[in-house]
């Protein structure tokens, strides 16, 4: 049997790893008084028992199974009904809810691990020819709904796990490119680049748990993105097997071919066929890596400060800011200090701050990277302090630096955390022109304040800045509140009203997670009925028996009886 690893069926990440609060004085008393849940008292639903889940028997002819099986063989095709659930859907709220509920109303008939292309192509090829449904899948991390089949589903759904697909096939070092499989995990993939001296640099908080293929599948970005870019700028070359041929995009750093096919696959969510690998630029391990922390005393001048780097001629790998929400949530996970440390981030700080004039409650922590010879940082840093400076802010050093390398991809062990206690807390995440930025961001905090309202809740949202470019940035929201068992109507309520805050505001419905079903509703308003049309007619043309994964990045205004 195969040796993919996935992680845990109910949860995020793997069994026996979760958010602890018990070495961390200052969290029990934030979200007693954010959403009024003691910690000390709540009730800690138990994890359901796999037993319990309600799954329906696999949907597959017996002259289909064995024909997959002829492909990949017979103990890389399966039914196990574990193996089915976990690749039922994703890990957003939605997704973890509906699994704690026992609400896996469509689940995958087979899972199938192919081992190279050519079984890749011969799987698609059989799919098609059967009238089946076909779902790729590389780490189940995505939080769109990308990966669930439509409830309604009547025929055969295969989940192609690409996970045996998972090494650097070739690496270029005279130009700095790299081919390999979709299906490497993030830390596989910097592993094998590793041991030649060379990184990939692309960092999503997903990174442990999320594939090459499913980054590119959802144009997803990464926490360094700033230097490196988007995996958007980082795939270079494509390989896409669809239904009798492979789609096969060169490598070169730029071209002028008509429409760029690179660009219509990234982002098109295994609608238009399966990426099985990609060429992407890599660059050399740098000599130093560092994280500077940095505090500013409003949110304004933290967001005028990260503009102004984006303006400059300084080119830090990070450019982070939090809200003071998030600022606050950021002390309150620290764990508790002791001695030197203790005194000069309770006493010694926030008396500076207070000599300078700033109030303690609108206070805002940035982090700040910086990457490459120890001159270059040292001339980066430089840059950048002086632009801190000119916009009131100041630097603490590179000790909260350090703790945000270490917990910098935990942060979604925390929302299994508050389900288990019965709190929903989930992220949406946007994109504007810098012009734009601080007039939606306080209609997003304003919407979801107006919903918390509208439930009955007492809820709590937070944002962060995480991507810079020239003409704008990512704002990163979460939120949080205490639900009662029909969480996910009140969740729909929130998530609806910062959606929809994006696009009223100059938004975009999602920066890096995704359309999905989750994003697609508002996808018309962002990209105009036009421009959803041309997807429409792509989709259609391409996928006519819609087998492809069908359902994803449009919405669908009814349910059609499929087969």
């Amino acid at each position: 049997m195969t040796d993919v690893q996935h992680m845990k069926w109910w949860g995020w990440g793997k069994e026996g790893v979760g958010f602890h609060w018990e070495d961390k004085p200052g969290f029990a008393p934030f979200v007693l008084d954010i959403l009024d849940l003691d910690l000390h008292d709540a009730a800690v639903v138990e994890k359901p028992a796999f037993e319990s889940l309600t799954i329906a028997n696999p949907v597959a002819e017996p002259a289909f199974v064995a024909a997959l099986a002829s492909i990949v063989g017979e103990d890389d095709v399966t039914s196990d009904p574990m193996e089915r659930v976990v690749h039922t859907f994703g890990k957003s709220l939605r997704d973890l809810v509906r699994i704690r509920q026992n609400r896996v109303d469509r689940v995958p008939d087979l899972v199938v691990y192919p081992e190279n292309e050519d079984e890749v192509q011969r799987v698609v090829d059989a799919v098609v020819a059967a009238d089946a449904v076909l779902i790729p899948f590389g780490g189940g991390s995505n939080i769109a709904g990308s990966l669930e089949a439509r409830a309604y589903e009547r025929r055969t759904i295969v989940s192609l796990d690409l996970g045996r697909l998972r090494k650097l096939i070739e690496l270029d070092e005279e130009s700095g490119l790299a081919r390999i499989q979709a299906g490497a995990l993030g830390p596989d993939l910097e592993q094998q680049l590793k041991e030649r001296g060379w990184t990939l640099g692309h960092f999503p908080d997903s990174f442990t748990h999320s594939t090459l293929g499913g980054w590119i599948a959802t144009r997803s970005s990464g926490m360094q993105s700033d230097k490196y870019g988007d995996i958007a700028d980082i795939v270079r070359g494509l390989r896409l097997v669809r239904p009798g041929g492979v789609v096969a995009i060169r490598p070169v750093p730029s071209t002028s071919t008509g429409p760029s096919l690179r660009e219509m696959i990234l982002g098109s969510e295994g609608r238009l066929g399966v990426i099985t690998e990609a060429t992407v630029q890599v660059h050399r391990i740098p000599a130093k890596r560092v994280i500077h922390a940095y505090f500013f005393p409003t949110w304004a001048k933290g967001l005028a400060a990260m503009q102004a780097i984006a303006e400059s001629d300084a080119t830090p790998i990070v450019t982070r800011v939090s809200d003071a929400r998030e600022t606050r949530f950021s002390m309150a996970t620290s764990k508790e200090r002791r001695g030197l440390d203790k005194f000069l981030a309770g006493t010694a700080l926030p008396g500076i701050m207070r000599a300078k004039g700033w109030n303690l409650d609108q206070i805002c922590l940035s982090f700040i990277g910086y990457e490459g010879s120890p001159e270059h940082v040292k001339r980066q840093k430089k840059l950048v302090d002086a632009i801190v400076r000119k916009h009131g802010g100041m630097g603490v050093g590179t000790g909260p630096g350090v703790l945000y390398d270490q917990k910098k991809f935990d942060t979604p062990y925390l929302r299994d955390f508050l389900l288990d206690r019965g709190a929903a807390g989930d992220v949406s995440e946007t994109a504007a022109p810098w012009s734009k930025l601080l007039p939606l961001y306080t209609a997003v905090v304003t919407a979801a304040n107006c919903a918390f309202a509208r439930i009955g809740r007492k809820g709590y949202i937070m944002c962060h800045l995480s991507h810079s470019y020239h003409s704008g940035a990512c704002l990163y929201f979460t939120f949080a509140f205490v639900a009662d068992q029909d969480m996910l109507t009140e969740y729909d309520v929130v998530k609806s009203a910062v959606q929809q805050a994006f696009v009223d505001n100059g938004g975009t419905l999602s920066h890096h997670h995704g359309v999905g079903v989750e994003h697609a509703p508002w996808l018309e308003q962002d990209v105009s009925p036009a421009g959803a049309q041309v997807l429409r007619v792509l989709f259609e043309a391409t996928d006519p028996g819609a087998n492809l994964n069908p359902g994803k990045i449009l919405d669908e205004v009814s349910d059609p009886v499929a087969g």
